[in-house]
C-alpha cells in the first residue's frame, strides 16, 4: 500500500491535529443536521435485540455507574443542548433528549469511521493504535447515547399510555 512518508514529529503532529479534526468536524456536521432527520432511528441507529431496551448495558456493562462521569459537549456549539440531565420532563423535552442522544451517537460513529485514514500516512503498528484510540475514545460515547435514549423512549412510551408529565 502506497504510504506517505514523513518525519516521525511530524506524524505525530499530523495524527493529534488529524483527531482533533476528526472529532471537530463530525460534532460539528452532527450538530448542523436537522431535527427532521432525527426524528426516528435509521439502520444505525436502530434498537438491537440483545439490547434488551438498555438492559444489555446495564447489566452487562453496568453503564450507569460510569456514564455521568465522561464529558458531554452537547451545549459546545451555540444552540446545542446538553445531556447532562432532561431539558423538561414532559413528552416535547424527552422527545427533544431522543433527538439529541441520536445526534450525539451520530457524530460519534462518523469520527470513528474516520479511523481508517491514518493508514495513508502512519506504519501499521501506528495506524492500529490510531484506531484503536478512535474505538476507545468513541464507542463508550455511542453505548452511553444508546442506553440513555432507550431509557427516555421508555418513559415517552409510558406518558402516551398515561398522558401527562414523567
Amino acid at each position: 500500500m502506497l504510504r506517505l512518508v514523513m518525519p516521525q514529529w511530524l506524524t505525530i503532529l499530523v495524527d493529534v491535529a488529524a483527531w482533533g479534526a476528526f472529532h471537530t468536524i463530525s460534532g460539528y456536521a452532527a450538530y448542523r443536521l436537522g431535527d427532521d432527520r432525527l426524528g426516528r432511528d435509521g439502520w444505525l441507529l436502530r434498537p438491537r435485540a440483545f439490547e434488551a431496551r438498555g438492559t444489555w448495558y446495564r447489566q452487562r456493562l453496568r453503564i450507569h455507574r460510569w456514564k455521568d462521569r465522561v464529558p458531554e459537549a452537547g451545549g459546545l456549539f451555540r444552540g446545542g443542548v446538553s445531556k447532562r440531565r432532561l431539558p423538561a420532563r414532559d413528552r416535547a423535552g424527552l422527545e427533544l433528549f431522543v433527538r439529541e442522544t441520536r445526534r450525539a451517537e451520530l457524530a460519534h460513529w462518523w469520527c470513528l469511521a474516520c479511523g481508517p485514514v491514518f493508514m495513508l500516512w502512519n506504519p501499521p503498528l501506528a495506524s492500529a493504535l490510531l484506531v484503536t484510540y478512535g474505538v476507545a475514545v468513541n464507542l463508550p460515547f455511542v453505548l452511553i447515547q444508546r442506553y440513555n435514549r432507550f431509557r427516555t423512549q421508555g418513559l415517552i412510551d409510558k406518558l402516551a399510555l398515561r398522558g401527562g408529565s414523567a
